[in-house]
């Protein structure tokens, strides 16, 4: 295990991490110290209240980004390919149906 001291919000914050993760920790804490500074004058005396909020911009931040990815996921649907199964499917579906109608006819 690693020390690693990290600046957020103009506090110095000692934290452990696994050996090698050391720059890892150090960029995930600029981003959170990124979001305190974005903050400016919103800045509250309470330093936990400001940590929450900057984890709560970046939360809406990683949430955004997942709804984005879903609707990018499903706009790259092969709409051509769908609607040519769909099609199929539809064609089974009306000889199914004839072939029960016509047994029924002959029962």
């Amino acid at each position: 295990m690693s020390n690693v001291t990290l600046v957020v919000g103009g506090r110095n914050y000692t934290v452990s991490c696994a050996d090698g993760q050391e720059e890892h920790v150090r960029r995930l804490a600029a981003v959170i110290d990124d979001k305190i500074v974005g903050m400016g004058p919103n800045l509250s005396n309470h330093e936990a209240k400001n940590l929450l909020f900057a984890g709560l911009l970046i939360a809406d931040e990683l949430d955004e980004a997942r709804r984005t990815s879903e609707v990018t996921a499903v706009s790259t649907i092969d709409t051509e390919r769908l609607g040519a199964q769909l099609e199929r499917m539809a064609i089974a579906l009306e000889n199914a149906a004839s072939t029960l109608e016509s047994n029924r006819g002959n029962a």
